[in-house]
């Protein structure tokens, strides 16, 4: 592994606790407006001093975050189709890696569609994204995308996922936390980061997803939803960086939550 991947890679999994803080908030590229992503600046700008890394597109980038951030970009660079057209997994690579390159990213991001029509031309996306950012020493992100079809969010499912994504190049992986999620990241030889998926229904739930998905392996949270669209985003993100990077417990977690909703 060369030195520049390897730094690139430290910026967003600290060394320190070996795990990381990722605020995503590239929705937008096929759900367009999100609540509470209209303005994304003003949404995210508080955020950036809390996360270890921001996930993003090129455009949202540019125009809503102060270039003077020292908080590490993962760029996403799939994309195609939108939440109102025939097949989410019909995606491309949509940003070139000199883009990446110009933009300082710390890794690139893609999804993978492993059982949808769109399978091999995404896993295709994946394997030549690895053979672009390994020539930049850029770390690829392989983001284990069940479009609607949430259901298909078993052990079973996301272990193969997961351990495809590891065998064509992917340097981390995001997944969805699952029963048996224990499973899923003892097949997968590279590091796994869960998603937050769709807003939680209490807070407390949102910390313990984290909490057992730390114990059982994980090195991360990628969260959003479950962070930017509470009424105290600073509050969520605090709680979570105690469960990831400080071992809190998800009643810890909350305590810290609840001392900003009356701050």
């Amino acid at each position: 592994m060369d030195w520049g991947y390897k730094n690139r890679l430290s910026r967003i999994i600290r060394p320190q606790t070996g795990r990381t803080v990722m605020l995503a908030v590239d929705h937008g590229y096929f759900l367009g407006p999100t609540h509470r992503l209209e303005d994304v600046y003003t949404t995210v700008e508080p955020l950036l001093d809390q996360a270890d890394a921001l996930m993003l597109t090129r455009g949202i980038l540019r125009s809503s975050i102060p270039a003077e951030t020292a908080t590490p970009i993962v760029l996403r660079v799939s994309g195609g189709s939108s939440i109102i057209g025939e097949d989410l997994s019909n995606e491309t690579i949509m940003t070139s890696m000199e883009e990446a390159v110009r933009l300082n990213v710390a890794a690139v991001a893609l999804s993978i569609f492993v059982g949808s029509d769109y399978e091999a031309q995404t896993l295709e996306n994946l394997a030549i994204l690895v053979d672009m950012a390994q020539e930049y020493g850029i770390p690829v992100l392989a983001v284990t995308a069940v479009g609607k079809e949430l259901e298909k969010r078993d052990s079973r499912f996301l272990a193969l996922s997961c351990r495809i994504a590891a065998e064509f190049g992917a340097g981390f992986v995001k997944t969805y936390y699952c029963d048996d999620f224990e499973k899923v990241v003892e097949s997968c030889p590279v590091p796994v980061v869960i998603a937050g998926g769709p807003k939680l229904e209490t807070e407390l739930d949102a910390f313990k997803m984290a909490h057992d998905a730390i114990r059982m392996g994980a090195v991360g949270v990628d969260m959003g939803r479950n962070i930017w669209q509470n009424d105290h985003p600073m509050g969520m993100i605090k709680g979570i960086r105690a469960v990831v990077h400080e071992n809190a417990s998800p009643e810890e977690a909350y305590e810290i939550f609840a001392s900003y909703k009356v701050s």
